[in-house]
């Protein structure tokens, strides 16, 4: 990378659709030099292979002491992206800190444990489905939006049932998240403002726990202890219980979300689940990999210059993970890589849940609600279609959140037109 940021590409806070941007920039290189908001230099890394290695290099770190501009007053202190570089957590630790984190939510979200969470995931996915249903017939057109109504709700209900989250907070929790995490076209007023907020409710939740605990993983943590009797400190709880509230709604709605768009626009690759010819699980991880949830991820800092993809790295950038790019690499899932296709070998092998140390710990989590959530979606609306053209479906406002803003459907086909023969 040069050190000339004329000819990097310009990250748009707006976000949008980022597919056709991933292809222009892959086509140049694994690696592309950018130009975040706020003019902050940094790079993404695009390619699957170039991903899938920085991810797991042990010269690259989570922790943002590597990165001197966050520090040496080059980046402004009200620079909106500064939220992911500052929260304190397992998604910014390293090395015997980061194992020490992630042991004590691991427990909670092993593929057994989660699996003890399935007939609460059904039976909160049937009554939103009831609850659907009725929004439809009580709408003059039959349209409503899954993802305000059934996307959404699922997955925070689950993870705020997990965390012992009372249901006053719900909704708001998601609206600050949605504007500290997803959102990158707020200003720096708006997003520090969100991000107080959000500390002082989650340290409300807290607070709540403290002094009525539950079998919940809130009150687990309040009580967890190393074996050198120390508890979390105040920052790692609000950041380990900010992030397990985040990623675990977020990008499971956006999943859920995307999942049902694509199937709606391929509905050869719905007949062939609905026909048993492949599995729930095929959707989720060809979605996971043609359209994941996430887009761009922030940040990641090398500890020294470092080669990824024949481009060379300066220590201390801050890069973003390049989730939606690498899962239409042609040159890793074939020159089809821009088709949705759930028989697809390589499917399974995307990095949209990330790869090495810091692979999403409740990635088993996500699956179980996705498999679940759309199994029971089209098995009981099996004619379900989008209520407008794909295409002009509203964008998340995020160049980190890859989705629509709302999903519009009607449950069951349209009826048909007045024929034209009749007069």
């Amino acid at each position: 990378m040069s050190s000339n940021t004329a000819d990097a590409h310009r990250v748009d806070p707006a976000g949008g659709c980022p597919h056709a941007l991933n292809a222009g920039l892959r086509a140049r290189g694994a690696v592309a030099e950018v130009v975040l908001p706020g003019g902050v230099p940094g790079a993404v890394v695009l390619g699957h292979e170039a991903l899938k290695e920085f991810l797991a290099h042990p010269e690259v770190a989570k922790d943002a002491r590597h990165c001197p501009a966050l520090h040496d007053g080059t980046v402004p202190k009200d620079w909106p992206l500064r939220v992911f570089a500052n929260a304190q957590g397992m998604h910014t630790a390293d090395g015997a800190d980061h194992r020490r984190l992630r042991a004590l939510v691991g427990a909670a979200f092993t593929a057994r444990q989660v699996e003890r969470l399935r007939p609460r995931v059904e039976e909160l996915a049937g009554e939103l489905l009831d609850g659907l249903a009725r929004a439809a017939a009580e709408s003059p057109d039959g349209v409503t939006d899954l993802r305000t109504r059934y996307a959404l709700p699922l997955p925070m209900g689950v993870i705020c049932e997990l965390l012992g989250v009372d249901a006053e907070h719900r909704g708001r929790l998601h609206e600050l998240s949605n504007t500290v995490i997803v959102a990158t076209d707020t200003t720096p007023a708006e997003a520090m403002a969100a991000v107080r907020e959000l500390v002082e409710l989650m340290g409300t939740i807290a607070a709540t726990r403290r002094r009525h605990p539950g079998e919940d993983l809130t009150s687990a943590l309040i009580a967890a202890r190393e074996g050198d009797g120390d508890r979390l400190s105040e920052g790692e709880l609000i950041g380990t219980m900010r992030l397990m509230l985040v990623a675990g709604h977020e990008t499971t709605l956006n999943l859920i979300s995307n999942a049902v768009r694509a199937l709606c626009t391929h509905r050869d690759q719905l007949a062939l689940v609905l026909d048993g010819r492949a599995t729930w699980t095929d959707v989720v991880d060809e979605t996971l990999r043609w359209d994941g949830p996430v887009s761009w991820f922030p940040f990641r800092y090398p500890t020294r210059d470092l080669a990824v993809g024949g481009t060379v790295i300066p220590r201390g950038t801050p890069v973003l993970a390049g989730y939606t790019a690498a899962g239409r690499d042609d040159t890793f899932h074939g020159p089809d890589a821009d088709r949705f296709d759930i028989t697809r070998p390589t499917a399974a092998r995307h990095l949209s849940f990330g790869h090495g140390a810091h692979y999403c710990v409740g990635a088993p989590l996500a699956r179980l609600e996705a498999t679940v959530a759309l199994e029971r979606l089209f098995t009981r609306f099996p004619d379900l279609d989008l209520a407008m053209p794909e295409t002009a479906l509203p964008r998340q406002r995020s160049f980190i959140g890859n989705s629509v803003e709302t999903l519009p459907v009607r449950l069951t086909a349209a009826a048909p037109g007045p024929d034209p023969a009749a007069d």
